[in-house]
């Protein structure tokens, strides 16, 4: 798939799931451009795994490129501790006013199915809340010095609630470094989870040596994977995290393909699993696969995915490109229909700033939005 790729096939060989020593000498290190190796394994956040990949290999690995990667790693992990105790304190405040929380990405993914807090990149953090809870913890987070980087009206502020999914929020380590989450997904996509049976179903890992609720492993995968088709797949970091989970003992494979039926993304999943497959090695069991390949649409949007992961950059989510694969990605016609309806007739911030209406005429930021969105759709094709 990537043969003209020797840089990208052997950053695939370092992350893939259980690789043995061995691909690393297949995958001919002399003829190596080190230094886009380096630039590929920061664009795509898996520094770390390259690093852990190759701390302990000798030969026909340049010092240099083995000292920028230990440095690299090094600062990682240091700057991971720093945030694992910013961690510890939003949840100690929120735990303070009885507000429920499960950090979600991040640390608590890094020790959950990594196994070790160093090896994945993250660089701020976010924790889910049931909505009720949003203005609760937004004047709680106020005593740690946090404030929301986007300052909303009152109006604002309930529709944001009703059709986005988090609010960013400026802290002592830099801006945007909370992102308070409730809900996994903006409205528009239509991927409507039920955020109390995350709560219902919540399991508990140790973080920094404090007891943390973290995603069971079903709601984790199905997560994970609308996340990274919500960006595209743009990145190896998000596919190695779906890898990764895959290789979970106990993981419920019956369960997490049950759900994704419910909630109409068996073919999210499927295009997901399949790419961590076929990049990364992931292992799943025949019968998911047997399912997964009985949707002949797949492999073609696999295809398609994979031949611009290794240079790829972040989709444009008001491009035509994105508007089309979010809806190929939808195996039943009524999510494609509410994705359309919900994209062109939902407003965001771009809408409340261009036009400022007081609260009784919110409903008129709808039409701004439907022309807005049909405007760009016009420019694109002309």
């Amino acid at each position: 798939m990537f043969s003209s790729d020797p840089e990208f096939r052997f950053l695939l060989s370092c992350c893939a799931v259980g690789t043995p020593s061995d691909n690393y000498e297949r995958d001919g290190r002399s003829s190596l451009d080190w230094q886009r190796l380096l630039r590929l394994a920061e664009h795509h956040g898996v520094t770390p795994l390259v690093y852990r990949a190759l701390r302990d290999v000798d030969a026909g690995i340049p010092a240099p490129i083995q000292g920028e990667l230990r440095q690299r790693y090094e600062g990682n992990a240091k700057r991971n501790l720093v945030f694992v105790g910013e961690l510890i304190r939003i949840l100690d405040c929120l735990e303070a006013q009885a507000i429920d929380a499960i950090p979600y990405k991040g640390p608590v993914l890094a020790e959950a199915v990594y196994g070790d807090l160093a090896l994945r990149e993250f660089y701020d953090l976010d924790v889910l809340i049931r909505p009720a809870d949003f203005a609760r913890a937004s004047e709680a987070l106020k005593s740690l010095s946090y404030v929301p980087n986007v300052q909303l009206s009152s109006a604002q502020q309930r529709a944001s609630q009703r059709s986005g999914y988090e609010c960013a929020f400026d802290g002592p380590l830099g801006k945007n470094l909370l992102e308070m989450q409730w809900a996994i997904v903006p409205r528009f996509f239509s991927v409507d989870f039920d955020v109390e049976r995350f709560f219902e179903r919540a399991t508990v890992t140790d973080i920094g040596g404090d007891p943390v609720k973290t995603l069971c492993a079903e709601d984790l995968l199905l997560t994970l994977c609308v996340h990274a088709a919500k960006h595209g797949w743009v990145r190896l970091c998000w596919l190695r995290d779906i890898a990764a989970v895959t290789q979970l003992s106990g993981l419920d494979w019956d369960r997490s393909l049950a759900e994704a039926k419910d909630l109409g993304i068996l073919r999210i999943v499927g295009v997901s699993l399949t790419l961590a497959v076929r990049l990364l090695e992931a292992t799943t069991p025949d019968s998911v696969l047997q399912k997964i390949q009985a949707d002949a649409t797949i492999p073609k949007l696999c295809d398609l995915i994979a031949v611009d992961i290794p240079e790829s950059e972040a989709y444009s989510t008001e491009s035509v490109e994105y508007f089309r694969l979010m809806l190929n990605l939808r195996e039943r016609l009524s999510d494609r229909l509410r994705f359309g309806a919900r994209l062109a007739f939902t407003p965001s911030t771009g809408e409340w700033d261009l036009v400022n209406l007081p609260a009784p005429l919110f409903p008129i930021y709808r039409v701004v939005r439907l022309f807005r969105v049909t405007r760009r759709l016009l420019s694109a094709r002309s």
